[in-house]
């Protein structure tokens, strides 16, 4: 019997010469072994598997020719044009930058969307970058101000609003600004949340009461009637801001507004309408400085690629509003949380604490929840990675009063259903999945399965062997490939305190490294790489070491503040522009039509270390 490792030698198209001359009888049994089994096994109940023989033609893998010239005969003369073939197609590449809005210049204590962003973009599209990488830009719960557990998955963060085009456009006076305060290393969320949200609210009253803004309000009112979930997300926030509820879950509030009586519900509508109003004034106007700042972008070529985080706070409107769609128990309080088991990150895994999603009952929703989920992101991104893809196939339970991830079960996750749902409703859906951490084989299936690109770390690459997914060798196209993420070191600080000895030398020799600027090292492998997109830190781009770092997971406080600098820093960085520019052409980087805009004129020469 032949062995069926052998099998499939048969499926290919070519047909071995010993197959091809029958025996004098015209015996199939005369012929190789490996000619007879074209076929699996077919075994029936207590049976040996049968031989069928089937000529291997007959499961060709030939695909029809396209024939560029299908009147002409074998040996009749081609066009004389024939053997000039011109040069190869652009692959349409791409490259980018991660960057948080928080983390631009400005003058105010954090960065904002306003005329720095602009000026950003314009940097981007300067250097032929294509893509502008975000983290969410939800409201971050305000505790240790991550944007990855968010008060509420459809909402903005209006502490981004920006100070000088609200005063700009009349919604504040010159006398309510405060002065230019001096950009430190790290953004005070907490200081500049003070001063900036009663502002806010300054500016959101004379949107809703000012004559002048009448026809700005007709344009809040399409926003709201367009957007109908920002009328939940405003009773929650109301509700927070409740003297005796405030800093309380809304699983410990009274069981009336708690469980969403109706009538209780109602009532705090109308005693609270003002407020209601205003948070929906913010959200428009979020809305309306994001959307003019993404039009910009996309004129200039620069795509945004949003964050979404695969999982909702607890403390949120949305877990709140949609109790059945999560695992909790009946007083709402959180049964499964989510995490992970140890890794590369931590020893004893991640404990996120966010309640895990209810599957089934999602699924006979016919996911309605994610449906609108992505329809907004949709709205305000050109792409969207989701972060903890892997929980699509398979996700990490742990029970809720645990202290660590390391003790919990794997659970199978929706799979394409899902994404089968957001198709059918909302067509392409281009997602970049971020596929980092204990990846199985149906994660990768998954991937493949709705054709979305994964990512590639090339601080990972340097251990486990030649086999290594994240060696540039071993690159895939339909990827995003980075340096290392908002997640990760820098490069330089990796490669200060992070790299092992034999990881050093194995850089040395694999790229050719001999100095020890590791991060445009990096860089160019990135570049250089077969991979469709290439995406890389403002922190690596500046050599800056392990005190810019935007996030070290298992770790609560002290994440997400980073700055870039003033707003010369552009300035300051034309000889890393021009270095990035040079590689983006070589590279097939470049945006359709090979051409990125000049850069905007110096106002300074030289540049600035920032080693």
């Amino acid at each position: 019997m032949v062995p069926i490792a052998t099998a499939p030698a048969l499926r290919c198209g070519v047909v071995p010469p010993a197959c091809r001359a029958r025996s004098a009888s015209g015996s199939a049994a005369a012929l190789p072994a490996a000619c007879r089994l074209s076929q699996p096994l077919r075994r029936g109940a207590g049976s040996v598997a049968a031989h069928v023989f089937t000529s291997p033609l007959a499961e060709s893998s030939i695909q029809p020719y396209p024939d560029p010239f299908p009147g002409m005969q074998p040996g009749d003369d081609l066009p004389e044009d024939y053997g000039h073939v011109g040069p190869s197609p652009p692959k349409h590449r791409r490259a980018g930058v991660v960057l948080h809005p928080t983390s631009l210049p400005g003058k105010y204590g954090m960065g904002e969307i306003g005329a720095e962003a602009f000026a950003f973009v314009d940097w981007l599209a300067a250097t032929g970058m294509q893509l502008w990488q975000l983290l969410p830009l939800v409201p971050p719960e305000t505790t240790y101000w991550s944007p990855y557990s968010g008060l509420d998955a459809l909402c903005g963060n209006t502490l981004l609003l920006p100070i000088d085009e609200l005063l700009a456009m009349g919604l504040l006076a010159a006398g309510e600004v405060p002065e230019e305060q001096p950009v430190e290393l790290n953004a005070d969320f907490p200081a500049v949340a003070e001063w900036k949200l009663p502002l806010l609210d300054k500016a959101a009253a004379r949107l809703l009461s000012d004559a002048q803004f009448a026809d700005l309000r007709k344009e809040m009112d399409a926003f709201r009637s367009e957007n109908a979930w920002v009328e939940q997300s405003a009773l929650f926030s109301v509700l927070t801001e409740q003297p005796d509820l405030v800093g309380e879950a809304w699983w410990d509030w009274p069981a009336a507004v708690r469980d969403r009586d109706p009538d209780t519900l109602a009532k705090v509508r109308t005693e609270h309408a003002g407020r209601i109003n205003t948070f929906i004034a913010l959200q428009f106007l979020f809305d309306r400085f994001w959307k003019q700042l993404k039009t910009y972008a996309n004129s200039k070529g620069v795509g945004l690629v949003g964050d979404m985080p695969i999982y909702v706070g607890g403390q949120s409107a949305d877990v709140w509003a949609n109790r059945d769609l999560f695992e909790l128990q009946p007083d709402g309080t959180p049964a499964l949380v989510s995490g992970v088991p140890p890794d590369a990150f931590s020893a004893t895994g991640q404990l996120w604490g966010s309640p895990l999603y209810d599957w089934q009952a999602h699924a006979k929703e016919g996911f309605a929840w994610w449906r609108q989920r992505m329809a907004r992101h949709m709205q305000l991104y050109d792409e969207t990675r989701i972060d903890h893809f892997r929980a699509f196939a398979g996700y990490w339970a742990v029970a809720a009063d645990a202290e660590t991830a390391m003790v919990g079960t794997w659970k199978k996750g929706p799979g394409v259903e899902l994404f089968q749902a957001l198709e059918d409703d909302l067509g392409s859906v281009p997602i970049l999945a971020e596929d980092l951490g204990v990846i199985t084989s149906d994660v990768i299936a998954l991937r493949k399965a709705i054709d979305a690109p994964g990512m590639v770390v090339l601080q990972f690459a340097w251990g486990g062997g030649s086999t290594n997914t994240h060696l540039p060798h071993n690159i895939y196209e339909n990827c995003f490939v980075y340096p290392g993420t908002h997640d990760n070191q820098t490069a330089a600080g990796w490669w200060k305190k992070g790299a092992r000895v034999e990881e050093r030398a194995l850089i040395r020799r694999y790229t050719g490294m001999t100095d020890d600027d590791v991060a445009y090292c990096f860089i160019r492998e990135a570049f250089k790489s077969c991979a469709q997109t290439a995406v890389v830190t403002m922190q690596d781009i500046m050599r800056l070491d392990d005190t810019a770092r935007m996030n070290v997971p298992g770790r609560a406080a002290g994440n997400w503040a980073w700055r870039v600098g003033e707003s010369d820093v552009w300035e300051q960085l034309r000889e890393e522009q021009a270095q990035l520019r040079q590689w983006v052409d070589e590279y097939d980087r470049l945006p359709p039509g090979g051409v990125a805009p000049p850069p905007r004129a110096a106002g300074r020469t030289g540049s600035t270390s920032f080693r």
